[in-house]
């Protein structure tokens, strides 16, 4: 009798084992399909205004959205945010694919526990594949149009929705990993003392 109530138990163990891994496939598949949705969702939308600003506006024309505060203009950049690093193409191309690197590897270590993790990966890496196009595509610019001013002396420098999604992106994350105990966990991981 022992036998066989060691046997079945077993048994259970292997399938409660295996109910769990196929839980876990699931979720992680679930995971995956949101982050590839609102990514997906992030280029879309913003090539679809880059291409709607490209064929309505020229660089000397403005369209007044909310008079004093919000515009919509035609900027030609050719640099890194805020126009940094002009005409360095390759090398911002290197860096933002590198970035996506970092971010996959940074996901497949520390995968979110919810939705808010994977929304904050999604919007960072729509953000970053929107511009991408752009410096793939000749003449190798990325087409802001959202200028914002904030003082009668100061606009700022001119985004587009992909660098929308990455702001948004970044501080989800920032938030996200302040809640879950990321950056504790990482600390934890890298400071662990060695045998």
């Amino acid at each position: 009798m022992g036998p066989q109530v060691e046997h079945a138990g077993c048994i259970t163990t292997g399938l409660v084992s295996e109910d769990k891994s196929t839980v876990s496939l699931s979720r992680h598949r679930r995971e995956f399909r949101l982050l590839l949705i609102v990514a997906a969702l992030v280029v879309t939308l913003d090539q679809l205004s880059k291409l709607w600003v490209r064929a309505n506006l020229s660089p000397t024309s403005q369209l007044e959205l909310l008079p004093g505060f919000l515009d919509l203009v035609l900027v030609r950049n050719y640099g890194a945010a805020f126009g940094l690093l002009p005409h360095q193409t390759g090398l911002i191309i290197t860096v933002s694919i590198a970035g996506l690197l970092i971010i996959s590897l940074f996901l497949h270590r520390f995968p979110p526990a919810n939705s808010l993790g994977i929304t904050s990966f999604a919007l960072i890496v729509g953000g970053t594949v929107g511009n991408l196009v752009d410096r793939f595509r000749p003449p190798h610019y990325v087409t802001d149009f959202i200028r914002v001013h904030l003082h009668p002396l100061f606009s700022w420098p001119a985004f587009n929705i992909a660098d929308a999604a990455m702001t948004v992106g970044i501080l989800a994350l920032i938030y996200y990993f302040h809640r879950s105990g990321v950056f504790r966990k990482v600390h934890e991981r890298t400071h662990r003392p060695k045998d």
